[in-house]
Formats: C-alpha cells, structure tokens, sequence
C-alpha cells in the first residue's frame, strides 16, 4: 500500500490521517484474523509512502507510524517536456500540478504483487482479496470478483479508440474508479478518480510513462493524444494520463470498479442537485439509471474516500436527515472508530484503564472498540463524543484533537 506526499502541509491533520489509514488496512488484513466482521484476509501488507523533496521535512514522522518511505523527485522534469501546451500549463493543472505524477513511482514497487495506491483521506473498512484474487489468477476475466463490485455489466469496458495500439485483452493489470463527476454527463472518455488505483508493479510501465510524459502529447482541448483524455480536472496528470494509458495503449488490461462499493465519495451521480431527497437530472456515466451511492449501506462500503464528505478531521457534523449527509456521517463514524482503534492499539495503558471503565458502565469513558461498536469515547473531547470517539472539542477543523 502506498501514498504520496507533495508537501507537509497541514502536517498534524496529514499524520493523523497516515496513521488511520494504516491502521484501517491493518484491521482488513491477515494480521486481524478472526476480528474483522467482513471475513479474514489471505493477504499481508507493507506501509509505503512516496515523498518529495518539498515535504522531506515529514518523512521522519511518517516513518515513526511504519511507512517506508521513498524521497522522490518528479518522474520528468517540466524542463525536458517537449509538448508545449503541457509543459506550460501543467504546473497549475488539479490540486498539486507535475507534482502529481510522483504517484506513478508505486509501478517501481516491483518486489509485490500489486500495489494500492490512496489518498490520505481515504479509509479501508474490509479486505480487497476479491481484487488480489481476481488479477493473480491469471485469468482476464473478473468471474471470481462479486458482480456487484464491477461497474459494468460486461466487466472490462474500455472505450473504443480504432487507433488504439493494442488490442490483446490479457491479465488484469489495474483496478480503478472514474471520476463523473468532471465531465460532462455520457461524455468519454472520463478520467480515472486520482484517490484510488490498484496497479500492477512494472518498471516497463513506468518507463513508459515517462516516455509519454516527455513526449507531452497533450492537445488544447482534445486531451492527451488529442483523444478526448481531457480537459477535465487533473487530466494533464494523474487523472488524465492514467485510462489514456490503459483505454488507449492497453486496453482490456484494466477493470473499472463500482465506485458505490470501491473509492465511495458519496457523490451525486445525475447532473442536477438533489432536494428533498428527490433526485433529478441525466446519469453522470451516461447510462438511462444508475445506482445513487448515497443509498447504499455503509457495510457494503469496502474503500471509502473523504472527498464530497469533507475530511474527517474537520469534525463536520453531517447531522441532516438528508441523502447528502446520511451515508456521509456513518463514513466519518467509521474513521473516528477506527482512530480510537488505533489510538489504543498502541497504548496499552490506556486500554487497561478503558477495560475498567466499561466495566462500571461508565458510557463517556475510554473503552476498547468491539464490532459492534457497544462502547464509544477514547480522547477527551466532549463535542458529540458517541460519533466523534472524544477526538472533537467542536465542530470545524479547529475542534479536532490531534
């Protein structure tokens, strides 16, 4: 498992979010084995983190919480880009700019499997083995994955493109969600959701990608290649450069995820706003129905990530009985329980001390986090302890406890 750092800022609300997500991929691995409510994993797990030299200064922290980390610079430098248009503008392209691209390091990780890629932000809440599963078989096809966890019905869509310079369909090289949200509803191609990829390690991929970058064939309007791969937000890196890589020169060897079930944001999927609980508007992803996330139940949630739902350590109450906030704050219940998971995991003291307090029937004391979620606070925050687990003094990003 990876992530990537571009820059130490809002360095507390950074560590804490590495330390949660740690933890989460621990309790949805072989190492919890009989604990998690949604099956035990056949799968270990090794903490990356890809580091540039601007956030250097973290590196020491985030090695402290069992990351490795990899101190990085850009996979080309702007300089040596010989497309114009990209190499003047990509530097304020999406949230971080050429900065973005430091993510394609995790295809070097070459002594695993395959790598998963997240945004801090982001949590596990059960294991990904049906992925793992599904691409080491050897098999093209997706037939040992849930059919629930594929976004279309014939399992590996990719968008015709008649100049495309493959057309072998082989193993499953890449799992990801799309991004609807940034494009026009039924418009294709649509950009990859930056937040989430499972990817195959391959230094030939990477070279590769260094090679497309450099050549900078990114077209005012009409994307990379001039084939529709932009412009939307972040299509001049990660977002764009990613389905341009497996829709246009492999296509067949990546699946598209149900983004209700993988990298689940809570999104809107129709084009106009939801009032009232009543949806309206065309299907983002061009379909005539589609499956409104905001429905599902959070159990069916296997990577969640904090995007539409504003990050967790922002204490937002999402207290509305609305479709927007209902699923929102079981989300970032499910962040907070496993943060004061975490918290006494690696404080044995303190779970000592919980263990006492429960049994008094003390509901506002520290307690040891079971299934069931019976028990509640662990910090000493008193702003709405049986949501926020004691880690909230008020709403708002001041009100957390770092």
């Amino acid at each position: 498992y990876a992530i990537s750092l571009t820059s130490c800022a809002e360095t507390p609300s950074l560590i804490d979010g590495a330390a949660v997500l740690k933890h989460s991929i621990h309790l949805s691995s072989i190492r919890n084995q009989n604990q998690n409510p949604h099956g035990n994993s056949q799968y270990d797990y090794q903490m990356y983190a890809i580091v540039h030299h601007n956030a250097k200064s973290c590196q020491p922290l985030i090695e402290k919480l069992g990351y490795k980390t990899m101190l990085v610079d850009v996979p080309v430098q702007v300089n040596d880009i010989q497309g114009d248009f990209l190499r003047e503008n990509v530097v304020k392209n999406g949230c971080c700019g050429e900065l973005e691209f430091i993510k394609l390091w995790a295809y070097t990780l070459v002594d695993h499997p395959f790598v998963v890629h997240l945004d801090l932000d982001t949590v596990v809440l059960q294991p990904m083995d049906e992925l793992f599963n599904a691409a080491l078989s050897g098999d093209s096809t997706t037939k040992v994955m849930k059919k629930d966890s594929v976004m279309w019905e014939d399992q590996r869509k990719v968008y015709n493109d008649s100049s495309s310079t493959s057309t072998k369909h082989s193993q499953i090289d890449a799992f990801f969600t799309r991004d609807y949200n940034m494009v026009r509803s039924g418009k294709t191609p649509v950009g990859v959701q930056g937040g989430f990829i499972v990817l195959r390690p391959s230094m030939e991929a990477f070279e590769e990608y260094k090679t497309i970058i450099r050549e900078g064939d990114f077209q005012r309007g009409k994307g990379w290649g001039g084939k529709g791969f932009g412009p939307f937000y972040g299509s001049m890196t990660f977002q764009g450069i990613i389905p341009y890589y497996y829709d246009h020169f492999h296509p067949g060897t990546a699946v598209e995820l149900n983004r209700c079930i993988y990298n689940q944001m809570a999104d809107n999927p129709r084009d106009k706003r939801t009032v009232n609980d009543v949806v309206s508007g065309k299907c983002r992803d061009g379909r005539t129905d589609c499956d409104d996330c905001r429905e599902r139940k959070v159990e069916d949630v296997v990577t969640a990530h904090f995007t539409l739902c504003q990050k967790p350590w922002e204490c937002v109450v999402h207290d509305q009985d609305v479709l927007q906030h209902r699923l929102c704050r079981k989300l970032s219940g499910e962040w907070y329980r496993i943060r004061a998971d975490w918290e006494l995991s690696r404080n044995t003291g303190a779970k000592a001390k919980a263990k006492g307090k429960a049994s008094n029937n003390d509901t506002n004391a520290n307690t040891k986090i079971d299934a069931q979620n019976a028990v509640v606070v662990v910090g000493e925050g008193k702003f709405q302890p049986e949501h926020f687990r004691g880690f909230c003094n008020r709403g708002g990003k001041r009100g957390f406890l770092h």
